[in-house]
């Protein structure tokens, strides 16, 4: 991008009081960037406020320091030959179906991989869930992300600790394809800072063969209302959107809205009804969210082809099989149970049980859980 084309952008994007849709009107009405700051008072005035126009007038606060951060990013480079870009409404390369929805925004910054783009998304899907999920509801993110992987689609996630964390985890587990990015990282903050801090890895290992996308400025710290917004591009850039885990008030729930609102596909992997974080998706199921318990429910409702038997929830590995001969582990159920309640069951003595329920942890069959209780895992 040139940088006279940059400067014109950056400055709508940056002007104060001037949103993504206050600007596509700006656009629509006169053209590019640089035509829009061309404009007499009178010409803004038959389109915006006079508090907009004043603005639209003014240099943007840090504008040139800004300006120049932004082109020195541009031209800076990273290790794994790792690409930085930018696009805007006006590219080729602004992905339709972004365009396709109600607020796309007026610039995105992508760091990735060489040679991909936003365009090649034809076959996607978003995960979100809990920041704070269960020990299964992680281990099921990350197995739908690797299955997912597996069959040629890529995951598309936030980012944040838990369910997004396993699920881009375990997209890049699968690797990548021929004309295939792994997995999508859609931040809420510049791309010059990464969070959450302990991210930072796999921050870099989605860069080296995916893409990270945000529509913030550099140097945009992590404010709270910039997550809840950064949502509507993780649906937009999908074909559905897949909810793992979720409390009824989740910042998932959110992301599953705006994909129903741009009619895009929403599931939902159902839970234990004593589980707080299963009501959220309990609660889409019955506002019509396709309920999903393998991938090939995923699969068959896009109309995916696939290579994969996608039968299981997600694979499961042989050791699952196996383990799941223990006579605790089918005591154990996959809800969670406390020692007094599992001793009952099964007879045994407390001594005995956690002694055995360590070993099922150790071997990451069992998780064990806030206020003494125990749950089963099962393991893709």
């Amino acid at each position: 991008m040139e940088r006279e084309d940059l400067a014109g952008w950056l400055r709508l994007a940056l002007t104060p009081g001037i949103g993504s849709t206050t600007g596509r009107k700006l656009l629509a009405t006169f053209g590019l960037p640089s035509q829009v700051f061309a404009q007499s008072r009178d010409a803004l005035l038959q389109v915006v406020t006079d508090a907009q126009t004043h603005a639209l007038q003014t240099l943007p606060r840090d504008f040139e320091e800004q300006l120049r951060r932004t082109a020195d990013w541009l031209q800076g480079t990273d290790a794994d030959g790792v690409t930085r870009r930018i696009v805007t409404l006006g590219d080729a390369g602004y992905p339709a179906s972004l365009l396709e929805t109600a607020d796309p925004p007026l610039m995105l910054y992508l760091l990735g991989a060489p040679a991909f783009d936003l365009t090649q998304l034809d076959r996607s899907i978003g995960m979100v869930g809990s920041r704070n999920p269960t020990a299964q509801g992680e281990q099921t993110a990350r197995a739908f992300a690797r299955a997912f992987g597996e069959a040629g689609i890529s995951v598309v996630s936030g980012l944040a600790l838990g369910i997004d964390g396993a699920a881009h985890s375990g997209a890049l587990e699968a690797g990548g394809g021929a004309g295939r990015l792994a997995t999508v990282a859609v931040v809420g903050t510049g791309l010059d800072r990464v969070y959450p801090a302990r991210h930072r890895d796999l921050a870099h290992r989605i860069a080296a063969h995916g893409l990270i996308v945000s529509e913030y400025p550099l140097g945009t710290p992590p404010l709270n209302q910039n997550f809840p917004k950064r949502n509507r591009i993780i649906a937009g850039l999908t074909r559905g959107t897949l909810v793992v885990e979720a409390a009824l008030r989740s910042g998932s729930l959110i992301t599953a809205r705006l994909a129903a609102e741009q009619g895009r596909e929403v599931f939902a992997i159902p839970g234990s009804i004593h589980s707080p974080q299963s009501r959220g998706c309990h609660a889409l199921i019955r506002q019509g969210a396709k309920l999903v318990e393998s991938v090939g429910d995923v699969l068959e409702e896009l109309q995916f082809d696939a290579p994969v038997d996608a039968s299981h929830p997600a694979h499961a590995a042989q050791s699952e099989q196996a383990a799941a001969e223990s006579g605790l582990l089918a005591d154990l159920g996959f809800d969670p149970v406390s020692l007094d309640a599992l001793c009952a069951r099964t007879g045994y003595g407390a001594a005995q049980l956690q002694a055995r329920l360590l070993e099922l942890e150790l071997e990451g069959h069992v998780a064990r859980l806030p206020g003494g209780l125990f749950q089963r895992v099962a393991r893709g």
